[in-house]
């Protein structure tokens, strides 16, 4: 009998009662201020960093080799023959490669490690997906087969309040992010084929940026009916109108709109942020 494992890390940014119904583990990036490092979501919420910001802005770094080794050890004495694992993009962070080289030392589990190529519920929609297909009764390689198109049917926008954080992390240009904030344009932001941002489309002044992404949200509803979820970086107010102005349409199956982005994603988006994640039904 196979008994699959579910991984995930914490920029999946999936509601804590998904993470319980699935029993999917998640495994927390690391806060890191001068004097002290939090594990993200468990020793820090995401109100916390935003009010950190007037005093440090922390780096962040991935979750500990340590915490990757004990999960497999704790899989393992638990009776877990297979480990399935949907990690951040390998184009912005570089815990896939980290957990396959754990996972390569556990031969007594068979894992699959997948890129999904995306962030926050990007991410996350893909690791919930495969709790439904196991609580449904598919195999290990049933839902191996199907990670690749679940990924294919999943879109992600988001728009960010001010692009300072993106430039500081790395995330864009620093010429092109201060050029962008001077002239108060605002850039529609994806992940493309190979889980790197890339920007989508651009507009001028925050309500322009929320209506293109409704607008794009709609786009992709009228081709295809769609899972549709919504999550936001201390702007409920806003993500809530993005959620209403899509919930009425004809091919919206489901739409949920949840809280906050988990705090590691809120270090490098920064407040303001309202993120749009599309599921297209097979």
């Amino acid at each position: 009998m196979e008994k699959i494992a579910l991984i995930t890390d914490s920029a999946c940014d999936l509601e804590k009662d998904i993470i319980e119904k699935y029993d999917i583990h998640v495994l927390p990036f690391r806060i890191i201020y001068r004097d002290k490092e939090y594990r993200d979501g468990i020793d820090i919420t995401p109100a916390e960093v935003y009010e950190s910001f007037n005093r440090e802005i922390p780096t962040t770094s991935l979750p500990s080799m340590q915490d990757m080794e004990e999960l497999y050890i704790k899989l393992e004495n638990e009776g877990y023959t297979h480990v399935i694992a949907v990690t951040l993009s390998t184009g912005l962070s570089g815990i896939y490669n980290a957990l396959k080289l754990v996972s390569d030392g556990h031969e007594n589990i068979k894992s699959f490690i997948f890129d999904s190529k995306s962030i926050s519920l990007g991410e996350g929609v893909l690791i919930q997906s495969c709790g439904e297909l196991v609580a449904d009764g598919k195999t290990y390689e049933e839902i191996v087969n199907e990670l690749p198109k679940l990924r294919e049917r999943t879109k992600l926008y988001f728009v960010v309040g001010t692009l300072e954080y993106l430039t500081k992390g790395g995330r864009i240009g620093k010429v092109a992010g201060t050029i962008a904030e001077l002239l108060n344009i605002k850039p529609i932001i994806s992940t493309d084929h190979q889980g790197v941002y890339y920007t989508h489309c651009k507009v001028r002044g925050r309500k322009q940026s929320l209506k293109r992404l409704v607008e794009l949200g709609e786009d992709v509803l009228s081709e295809k009916k769609c899972r549709v979820f919504i999550k936001h970086g201390n702007c409920e107010e806003e993500a809530q109108k993005v959620c209403d102005a899509l919930s009425n349409h004809a091919n919206v199956v489901s739409i949920l709109r949840g809280g906050n982005i988990s705090p590691v994603s809120g270090v490098h988006s920064g407040p303001g942020l309202v993120g749009l994640v599309l599921v297209r039904e097979p």
